[in-house]
């Protein structure tokens, strides 16, 4: 009996569902909850019509904001709505349907789940084809929570459906994306860096586009899907021809992931390794050499896109400053929102929020490659020579602790480099953004202790560490908004990182923060240590 391509789609989409039956539904709701808090606070904050003129007026003329978060499309509370939302809202759909792709696909493969279930009648497309339709559903589910939840609010429907709408797109590409990652990749763990690379690449473009709309290069926000989720307009002058694009991206993108598919054998990627010396340089005589092998591409690509964006922020830093400190009500709305209420310093205390939630995901992907070296077998062999199991651990671990503080400073140094350069005052500014870059560094390495405990104790679990970062980041975003307790919002570690730029070092809460951390990163250890391996 033949068995067609797409046979057992069904099965494994309700194998899905029950995997993550626990995970999908917060995702889900996020987007929604989210984008409600947002509309309530710009109803509070700005009640009247002249009021929401004002505010708008003020974000399009700073670029700094334009290029950190968007321009705005018109004084409503709708509009304001979109922008404060939308860049944090793609952030959580995008990176959700990233890792659900991946997981269900090329994680599969990687665990021999893959195997098993080929072994019956299971097509060979249909790990992707479940996966993609459970992620789809998943964003118009989003669209339509975020669509009711604002028309319940009193907010007009065209562009309440716009937004919701522009959320499902901006998941269906990075779906899309990651499908075709995962294609390209023999590990998950690559695939994830290649999909995170590309959003990255996507943000950068779009600010570009946006902070340099004046000077006719807005054709940049047309390269990205985060501009075309700008671009969309919701509560201005709708335009719905947008989504069409946003469709036919994310037709070829699953076109070629099928096709990518088809070409590559069960575990192999598109994208093979290449085939090492004979003989091992004798660089690569301690399992620490080893790590830096494995882990130097990745780092080197993550502190090139801090770098960049570093100098961004840096260049538009100046004119931010400047806006900030002749309009109250912008700096008002910065302290609300969790920036700083110091003129000068609002935007890169901003952009060192969002920073430091992106360096902590990149110390889970580098603490989880541990577990990607254990389920592809690849640890047997270090292990059967005379490494032990705590210094294989501890080696890439301290590429994780060193990697973390390399891409957090390549920020640090570029940004204050730049601002520096603007204002002539280099040997001020540059020393202080580097602190206040690394001052993160505690809490991102809390967030890795969290994934090394779930890796050494349930590894089958190790992947809750990504929804523990997401609760930390939703805490951070509608915590103020919504007056939570400060016992509630201390449970983040990055709620407690001292404002340097602002009130300068508190060493103790850092302190604090390290070694919480390094009481996580020994449970783990400790529990690796007497767990079987594979």
């Amino acid at each position: 009996m033949k068995v067609s391509e797409f046979s057992g789609t069904g099965a494994l989409i309700r194998l899905i569902l029950r995997r993550d039956r626990l995970l999908l539904p917060i995702w889900i709701a996020l987007p929604p909850l989210f984008v409600i808090l947002v509309a309530s606070a710009f109803v509070s904050l700005y009640p009247t019509a002249a009021s929401q003129q004002t505010i708008a007026a003020q974000i399009v003329n700073g670029p700094g904001l334009v290029a950190l978060l968007g321009p705005v499309s018109a004084p409503t509370v709708g509009a304001l709505t979109a922008w404060r939302s939308s860049i944090f809202a793609a952030v959580i759909v995008a990176g959700a349907n990233a890792l659900t792709v991946i997981r269900h696909t090329r994680t599969d493969e990687e665990t021999g789940r893959y195997e098993l279930l080929g072994s019956g009648a299971v097509g060979r497309r249909a790990p992707l084809s479940a996966s993609l339709v459970v992620t789809l559903g998943a964003d118009l589910a989003i669209a339509a929570l975020v669509t009711g939840g604002l028309v319940a609010f009193g907010l007009p429907v065209a562009g309440s459906v716009a937004l919701g709408l522009s959320f499902a797109a901006i998941g269906w590409t990075f779906a899309a994306i990651a499908g075709v990652a995962a294609q390209l990749a023999e590990s998950a763990g690559v695939a994830r860096g290649i999909a995170g690379a590309i959003f990255v690449l996507f943000y950068v473009l779009r600010a570009a586009g946006d902070a340099n709309e004046q000077s006719g290069q807005s054709w940049l926000s047309w390269l990205s899907p985060l501009g075309w989720m700008r671009l969309v307009k919701p509560f201005a002058s709708e335009r719905w021809g947008v989504f069409a694009i946003f469709l036919g991206a994310v037709i070829v993108l699953i076109a070629m992931a099928y096709t990518l598919s088809s070409r590559r054998d069960v575990g192999a990627g598109i994208l093979t390794p290449r085939l090492g010396p004979a003989r091992a340089s004798p660089r690569l005589r301690s399992p620490l050499a080893l790590a830096w092998r494995l882990h130097r591409l990745t780092l080197l690509a993550w502190a090139a896109m801090f770098a960049i964006y570093g100098v961004m922020v840096g260049y538009l830093a100046k004119t931010t400053a400047d806006l900030l400190a002749t309009n109250p009500q912008l700096a008002n709305l910065f302290a609300h929102f969790g920036g700083a209420s110091a003129y000068t310093d609002s935007l890169f205390t901003l952009s060192l929020t969002f920073l430091g939630w992106i360096a902590a995901a990149y110390a889970i992907t580098a603490t989880l490659r541990l577990q990607s070296e254990e389920v592809e077998r690849r640890v047997d062999h270090v292990l059967a020579t005379a490494v032990s199991r705590l210094r294989w651990a501890t080696s890439d671990l301290a590429l994780m602790v060193i990697g973390s503080a390399v891409v957090l400073a390549a920020f640090g140094l570029s940004a204050g480099l730049t601002y520096g350069l603007s204002t002539g005052n280099v040997g001020y500014e540059l020393p202080r953004m580097l602190v206040a870059t690394l001052a993160y560094l505690p809490a991102v390495w809390v967030v890795a202790g969290i994934a090394m405990a779930l890796y050494g104790l349930v590894p089958r679990l190790s992947f809750v560490s990504w929804g523990v970062l997401g609760a930390f980041v939703l805490l951070e975003l509608i915590g103020e908004t919504l007056k939570v307790s400060q016992s509630i919002l201390n449970l983040s570690p990055f709620n407690r990182v001292p404002a340097v730029l602002v009130s300068g070092v508190s060493v103790m809460p850092l302190v604090w923060l390290t070694i919480l951390a390094l009481v996580l990163t020994i449970v783990g250890l400790i529990g690796f240590q007497h767990r079987s391996i594979g």
